[in-house]
């Protein structure tokens, strides 16, 4: 990266924080929150399955504020700069990286212990829900014209939340319990579909050259 595109990646952060959808993204925050802190509150010691439950959607609530990322109202204007929409992107989730490292650690530390599991697998989970979130945001704004694609985004997800549990191959063990003995093997697959997902959020970054033009 040159210098110039160095300062002017500083110069674009500012008016990006700014814009971020920080409503959707703190709702989502702290709906996770509530949702980890339930056993804390009640006094409950929930059983390990019912705290993997919990950790799980957690990371879900967290990925649907995620869904609204990528919604920029001022998308319309800011396509014939010269800076890369990848780089406005990947800007974006730069800002908002270090903020939800602390939010799912805060999440972790809020369920019990006794009854947590392995912090490396659940949180793998997350990150791959996460970046799923991205990915489809970015997929979204690639193939339309929608300033916010947000809503459309964290349905899809949902949608996807509800069917993956049903659709995905036994042998995956992508949704065990930390007991099972597929857990690390299930993980491993965990793990080769955050980069999948995230390598194809990365090549959606890119503006189409034809839409550029036309713009």
């Amino acid at each position: 990266m040159t210098a110039a595109r160095r300062a002017l990646t500083v110069d674009l952060a500012g008016p990006l924080w700014r814009t971020l959808p920080w409503r959707a993204l703190a709702a989502a925050g702290t709906l996770g929150l509530l949702v980890a802190a339930v056993p804390l509150a009640t006094g409950a010691e929930p059983a390990p399955w019912q705290t993997l439950l919990l950790l799980r959607g957690a990371a879900l609530i967290g990925a649907l504020g995620l869904a609204f990322l990528l919604d920029d109202p001022a998308r319309h204007l800011t396509a014939p700069v010269p800076t890369p929409r990848l780089l406005r992107q990947a800007l974006r989730v730069a800002l908002v990286a270090p903020l939800a490292a602390l939010w799912w650690t805060t999440v972790l530390l809020l369920t019990p212990s006794a009854s947590r599991p392995p912090a490396g697998g659940v949180t793998l989970e997350a990150l791959t829900v996460g970046a799923l979130a991205l990915a489809v945001a970015a997929l979204a704004v690639r193939l339309t014209d929608e300033a916010r694609p947000g809503p459309y985004v964290a349905a899809s997800l949902l949608l996807t939340a509800v069917l993956a549990p049903l659709l995905a191959p036994e042998g995956w063990a992508l949704f065990v319990q930390a007991g099972d003995p597929r857990w690390s093997a299930g993980h491993d697959r965990w793990a080769v579909l955050a980069v999948a997902v995230a390598l194809a959020g990365a090549a959606c970054g890119p503006e189409p050259l034809g839409r550029r033009a036309a713009r």
